[in-house]
């Protein structure tokens, strides 16, 4: 993995150890010469994140949409920022640039985020592991609700096992090095119906 993106809140949350991941994250990422792609703002965890990636010299890259430039305050200090239309043309953009996604603790637009990717991924459309840092137990509630899903029928267990999950950044950027996309398709076969 050369590129990863990287989900999170532009706020801190109510937990100092969010900021303190985030930040440790991105210095991770920049020792292992992986360069960061994220939504391109300085403030909260997508800031430390940045700030992390780049005390460690990374490369970091920025996508904001034009709109959301003077609400989350356009990092200045980025290797690039590249400035788009659209939150979709954000995405896609984020997409395009990585071999891999990490979402830590957001609100709506990460889960947004996030959930986007593993269509993407579950549709055939890429084949890159998307990862959440499970930091302090934030996400045990979607890894329950995934489980849910699989249990009432309405998601196969091989789509669910794409969303890797770790409390651990060593551990979490191992298993994405090691991840293998499912081979079984979304779609119903039409010659089994």
């Amino acid at each position: 993995m050369k590129r990863i993106t990287v989900f999170c809140g532009s706020s801190f949350g109510t937990e100092e150890i969010y900021k303190e991941q985030a930040t440790l994250l991105g210095k991770t990422l920049a020792k292992e010469n992986i360069d960061l792609v994220y939504g391109g703002a300085n403030v909260g965890l997508m800031g430390a994140v940045a700030d992390g990636a780049l005390s460690e010299n990374g490369t970091v890259i920025g996508v904001l949409p034009n709109f959301l430039r003077s609400k989350e305050i356009a990092h200045l200090g980025l290797t690039e920022l590249i400035l788009v239309e659209s939150m979709h043309e954000r995405k896609t953009k984020m997409n395009d640039l990585c071999d891999g996604v990490i979402a830590l603790p957001g609100g709506f637009g990460t889960l947004e985020e996030l959930f986007e990717m593993l269509t993407w991924a579950q549709l055939g459309l890429h084949k890159k592991p998307i990862a959440i840092l499970n930091i302090n137990g934030f996400y045990d509630s979607l890894v329950q609700l995934t489980e849910t899903m699989v249990d009432k029928g309405l998601l196969k267990d091989v789509n669910q096992q794409m969303l890797l999950a770790s409390d651990n950044i060593e551990d979490l950027l191992n298993k994405m090095k090691n991840y293998v996309p499912p081979t079984v398709g979304k779609w119903i076969d039409k010659e089994k119906l």
